[in-house]
């Protein structure tokens, strides 16, 4: 039977209320006291990280008999707003966890594959990393130098890896890699690397403006050995997982924009019915009430948008068109709302003593991040301007 989208409602479910109010109380209880301190250190929260993943919130999209929650996206996009609106950078970090590299396994290894590294990660004994990106191919994910060549039953991986989420911290590594270069992308292959490979060398950790509590960090492969049965599918066909694998991660990566505004609309709101100037409370100036206004049509807008993609990933519908408008629209009014937010707080909102500061430095990784704006705008375009079926 064909599936429409005829049934799809933005109303949660009673499961999906209790999934939001818990993580929304873990966010408020756990995370918010300390997240000014996480994000001047960069320390990993790997306490927060393990709680979280006693909660079922590191094995979201992967079934049960694999330690998993077996959770769908539109549960993965409330979880991932939740935590977002309090610290985006323990949002990033557990939607990279579970969208990339645990999913990619998820999603594409075999049974024996899925036995041997999923319990891990589900549970947050081991974190996942996912090594796409390099120096050379970064909008251009197909342009990568990563070279994978098999010998004696073993691959030989030689190459370098840019801006890898939890390259630092994470113990269980996808990495994309070629296997056979006069085959363009049809020869990019996909592995699964544990740290202590020999031959695999954490690089420099970035020093960076937001989403500072989220690692990040170069890795390189020295004639790194990978057992041959770490291939994740065949030869040729990591590619085409990757691009899978994003368009599931951009549903993320908009959830985590709405929930990154929706944090500054909270924190706007809340200062503009306590601050006075001019004898009254700033929130009675229409100039800031059409602020808060737009902020929240925003965040209503981009969320219909992001629960559309995901209820079309969950049932199986091609969704790469509407992932893409989701995190291109999702992302550019979280930038906006950050703006508007400092705007609100005046000289307060340029010091780190209130969130919207953070909110404001965590923002533009959105942007940026599992495909840049310009690059949903190809993906988008393209749809549209392709020959009718």
């Amino acid at each position: 039977m064909e599936v429409g989208l005829n049934s799809f409602s933005p109303d949660l479910s009673e499961n999906q209320l209790i999934i939001k109010n818990t993580v929304r109380d873990f966010a408020e209880k756990s995370i918010r006291p300390i997240v000014m301190q996480f994000d001047e250190s960069q320390e990993f929260p790997m306490k927060i990280m393990k709680q979280l993943g006693e909660l079922g919130f590191l094995g979201i999209l992967v079934p049960e008999e694999y330690g998993g929650s077996g959770l769908s996206y539109i549960d993965f996009s409330i979880i991932i707003e939740e935590l977002a609106r309090v610290d985006p950078s323990i949002a990033l970090s557990v939607a990279a966890h579970n969208g990339l590299g645990t999913n990619h396994i998820n999603k594409f290894g075999n049974e024996s594959q899925k036995k041997k590294y999923l319990p891990d990660l589900t549970s947050g004994n081991k974190i996942a990393a996912w090594g796409l990106t390099e120096s050379y191919s970064g909008s251009d994910a197909s342009g990568l130098k990563t070279t994978a060549a098999k010998k004696d039953g073993i691959y030989i991986l030689n190459g370098s890896k840019m801006f890898c989420t939890h390259g630092t911290v994470g113990k269980t590594v996808v990495v994309m890699a070629i296997t056979n270069k006069d085959k363009g992308k049809k020869g990019i292959s996909a592995f699964i690397l544990e740290k202590d490979f020999e031959g695999f060398i954490v690089g420099k950790k970035e020093n960076k403006l937001g989403m500072r509590a989220s690692d990040t960090t170069q890795l390189t492969f020295d004639n790194c050995k990978v057992p041959a049965e770490n291939l994740l599918g065949i030869e040729g066909e990591g590619f085409i997982q990757a691009m899978k694998v994003l368009e599931g991660g951009r549903i993320s990566i908009a959830a985590l924009s709405i929930g990154l505004a929706q944090g500054c609309l909270d924190a706007a709101l809340k200062y503009s019915n306590e601050r006075k100037q001019f004898g009254t409370y700033i929130s009675s100036f229409q100039a800031i009430q059409f602020k808060l206004a737009e902020m929240k049509t925003n965040i209503e807008a981009a969320r219909l948008l992001n629960f559309k993609a995901a209820y079309m990933k969950d049932n199986g519908i091609p969704n790469t068109k509407e992932a893409a408008e989701a995190k291109l629209f999702a992302s550019e009014i979280a930038e906006k709302a950050a703006n508007e937010a400092v705007q609100i707080f005046g000289g307060y909102g340029f010091i780190k003593d209130f969130p919207v500061e953070k909110f404001y430095r965590d923002v533009k990784l959105l942007t940026i991040g599992e495909g840049t704006s310009e690059v949903q705008r190809m993906v988008i375009a393209r749809d549209l301007l392709k020959e009718p079926q």
